[in-house]
């Protein structure tokens, strides 16, 4: 199963006859949810709710905006009703003529009439048929979307895998500088404990001191569960499917772990200064990521 982008667009056009067409387009972009909006015309309402059920069904994430596009002449055959019309201006004139008053029919006023305005019934069936025809359409352009939404996902796993690779590789180097980093430390902290307490004391007391702070100190743990998210984010991005928030949950672990690591070896002098250039580039290689997983499924 493929990986997902939450970024997409698809679009139809197509034309029942000469004098009704339409265009349905939908576009997607990365939410933490299914946002959906939906911009119909004027007497297709009734079209939301099995469209709504078709995005739902179809797409897990993403802000997604669908439009229905109607051509105008459908509406151009809208009439009214001469017959009501043309009693009301009788009667206008009537009145006016009994009672000697002023003034001329008010054409906005006459057309709010109840049944004054009406289209005819081809109209009616041009609704119908619109309606059913969007309908059919609806499948096959939210395949559309998804072909593209793919094809980003493709394009991101790439970006991500690459990035796994040089967190990987920053990792195994902070792992070949750990045990002269300990080393290093531990003599540093001996000759500093040594230097405070003066020439009489314990020395074996004081070894004991110092590889409890050693221990502390050591990032063997941080390394090895580093490894492990690595390994299971190149897991999920080869499985596919609906990855985004495991990855994010994930790029986060990671993240705490860098954190760790750069807090435990801060301050070593000599190679240790390279483990903190390697912890930065590990969090900026995180950073990285989390930026490109937000537009995953």
């Amino acid at each position: 199963m493929p990986i997902y982008s939450m970024t997409g667009f698809a679009r139809v056009q197509v034309s029942l006859h000469d004098a009704l067409t339409y265009t349905l387009s939908v576009k997607s972009v990365n939410h933490r949810f299914l946002d959906v909006q939906m911009r119909l015309p004027n007497g297709l309402d009734a079209l939301e709710n099995d469209l709504r059920k078709a995005l739902k069904d179809s797409l897990v994430r993403g802000h997604v905006d669908l439009t229905l596009n109607v051509d105008r002449s459908l509406q151009s055959r809208a009439g009214y009703n001469r017959e009501l019309i043309s009693s009301y201006v009788a009667a206008f004139k009537a009145a006016r003529a009994d009672f000697g008053l002023q003034g001329e029919p008010d054409l906005n006023a006459v057309l709010r009439i109840p049944g004054a305005l009406q289209g005819d019934s081809r109209t009616d069936d041009d609704l119908a048929a619109l309606a059913e025809s969007v309908l059919a359409q609806i499948g096959p352009l939210l395949e559309e979307l998804k072909v593209m939404r793919a094809r980003e996902g493709e394009s991101l796993v790439g970006i991500l895998s690459a990035t796994m690779d040089r967190l990987a590789e920053a990792t195994a180097g902070v792992a070949e500088l750990r045990p002269e980093v300990e080393l290093r430390y531990q003599t540093r902290l001996a000759e500093r404990l040594q230097s405070a307490v003066g020439p009489t004391f314990d020395k074996q007391r004081l070894l004991e001191e110092v590889a409890v702070l050693v221990e502390r100190s050591d990032i063997a743990e941080e390394l090895t569960r580093m490894v492990t998210h690595i390994g299971h984010f190149r897991e999920l991005l080869k499985a596919g499917g609906e990855a985004g928030k495991k990855l994010d949950f994930l790029l986060q672990e990671m993240n705490r772990e860098a954190n760790t690591l750069l807090s435990k070896t801060g301050g070593t002098a000599g190679r240790g200064t390279r483990i903190t250039e390697l912890g930065l580039a590990m969090k900026s290689e995180i950073e990285k990521a989390r930026e490109q997983i937000q537009n995953v499924e």
